[in-house]
């Protein structure tokens, strides 16, 4: 009897893109996909804080290297994409948040998530998609959305848009790219513990909520995240493109 073989996590031969890595989610991706085999390049607008994480990194005995970039300049990506690319493995992790209910939204705030959120991450993906299909290589976008991609939240009127969007267009993008054996898929995953978000846990009434809508009654982790992100970035998530891999402790069960 010839039993069937679990496709492998490994990303040997396998570069990967990992912007927004200076810190938290982008940072724990990184650290997993090299963990996982793949070369990878960990990007985010300050250098200072990247040369630290590449030489802790290669300490491991990993490979990285480092590359300074502002997703919310589009002028520049292109240039930087088509001179570093192309790449196999996309994990577009820089986002922004400025939250506050939306009655008091400035157009300021409203453009600054857009810029990031949206716009970069569009076309952030365009450009290292378009670099695959020039070398006529398959390969996986990964994209670091949010539960809020599928719900509301207090005062996230204009997060949630942002990724609400991002859901919209990496759906479209699967059906375009399918043919070529792109695959891109959203992670979401839920309140996750970093530095950043160190503030809104420090409110009580604020934990209070978040704590009672996660089922499984704790607060995310960037570990949690670390597992996702090899698989969909494997051979093991083959088939899967169009998708949203919910890391949310079934806050969106409900």
């Amino acid at each position: 009897m010839k039993l069937p073989t679990t496709p492998s996590f490994r990303l040997e031969n396998k570069t990967a893109l990992i912007t927004g890595a200076s810190s938290g989610i982008g940072l724990s991706c990184a650290v997993a996909l090299a963990e996982a085999g793949a070369h990878v390049v960990v990007s985010a607008r300050s250098i200072d804080k990247l040369d630290s994480i590449v030489d802790a990194i290669k300490a491991k005995g990993l490979s990285a290297e480092a590359m300074m970039m502002d997703v919310a300049d589009t002028d520049l990506i292109k240039e930087i994409i088509d001179r570093n690319g192309p790449f196999d493995i996309l994990v577009n992790s820089a986002g922004l948040g400025r939250h506050a209910p939306s009655k008091d939204t400035s157009v300021e705030d409203f453009d600054a998530v857009m810029n990031v959120n949206l716009r970069g991450a569009y076309f952030l993906t365009q450009a290292v998609a378009n670099g695959m299909l020039a070398a006529k290589k398959p390969g996986s976008l990964i994209n670091i959305s949010s539960q809020m991609g599928h719900v509301g939240g207090i005062d996230r009127a204009v997060y949630s848009a942002s990724k609400h969007a991002v859901e919209g267009f990496t759906k479209a993008m699967a059906i375009e790219w399918g043919p070529h054996q792109i695959r891109i898929n959203t992670i979401c995953p839920t309140f996750i513990r970093t530095p950043l978000t160190q503030s809104t846990f420090d409110n009580p009434e604020r934990k209070e909520w978040i704590e009672s809508k996660i089922k499984l009654g704790r607060i995310g982790e960037v570990e949690d995240i670390m597992g996702a992100v090899v698989f969909l970035a494997s051979d093991a998530s083959s088939m899967i493109t169009g998708s949203a891999l919910m890391v949310d402790g079934g806050w969106t069960a409900d």
